[in-house]
């Protein structure tokens, strides 16, 4: 992954569109704990445009740590089970992108980040959408579950979070991506994982420029009903 991800398409889009997201939402200072910070890609974006946040990666298997701090040396990597974070009220903005979905205690999690996070501060969420997009490649990346927008909702109000914001990305791309996952489903006995990974330059580019437009429609304040993944605001109350 952590070789593979700074040139993927789907990696690269996410990372700008939680980039606007700090932009709009997130103080450009105080404190900040990534959840499930794996090689610290998405950290070393947010430091990019917001470098005086003080930041921290938080991950539940070290292998991660050690890649995370090589790409980030001034940022503080810690060893957490995110459904017990050791902290209380310390953060002003907490991230969890793409954590969630594999951890079956989900709502133990967000109930934990809540105490974290400092009142008034910020709360980032991004998980993989639609039950119905459910394949082979959930199984392998070891997904839980694919979140309902109604029911991630209901679980981060219910952790005493206020939503901002929850919309769809990955959305223009959505026929693509349902018809791959479907000729996938029917291969999955064949299917190398990594196969997602190694697409053509062109390929890379064209899909890239999809989602840049898409991403325009989201900064203009358009949210999408439908799309591959969610992404969620929400302020802790």
């Amino acid at each position: 992954m952590a070789s593979r991800e700074v040139g993927h398409f789907w990696f690269r889009a996410r990372n700008r569109l939680l980039q606007w997201a700090f932009k709009r939402y997130v103080e450009p200072e105080g404190k900040f704990l990534e959840i499930g910070c794996g090689t610290g890609f998405v950290l070393k974006g947010i430091a990019e445009v917001h470098p005086d946040l003080e930041l921290s990666g938080a991950e539940l298997f070290v292998e991660g740590l050690a890649y995370a701090a090589g790409r980030l040396p001034s940022a503080t990597f810690l060893q957490i089970d995110a459904r017990k974070i050791p902290f209380w009220e310390e953060f002003d903005a907490i991230g969890l992108f793409d954590v969630l979905e594999h951890i079956e205690e989900d709502q133990r999690v967000l109930d934990s980040v809540a105490e974290a996070c400092k009142p008034g501060g910020v709360v980032l969420i991004t998980v993989p959408q639609h039950p119905w997009l459910w394949t082979v490649i959930d199984e392998k990346s070891f997904h839980v579950r694919r979140y309902r927008r109604k029911d991630l909702l209901e679980k981060v109000r219910r952790a005493g979070l206020k939503p901002l914001r929850a919309g769809s990305f990955v959305s223009l791309l959505l026929p693509a991506l349902a018809f791959s996952r479907l000729r996938i489903q029917r291969k999955k006995d064949s299917f190398n994982p990594l196969a997602e990974f190694d697409l053509s330059p062109w390929k890379q580019s064209v899909l890239t420029a999809v989602l840049t437009v898409e991403r325009a429609f989201i900064r203009a304040g358009m949210d999408f009903p439908a799309g591959g993944s969610l992404f969620l605001v929400a302020r802790r109350t």
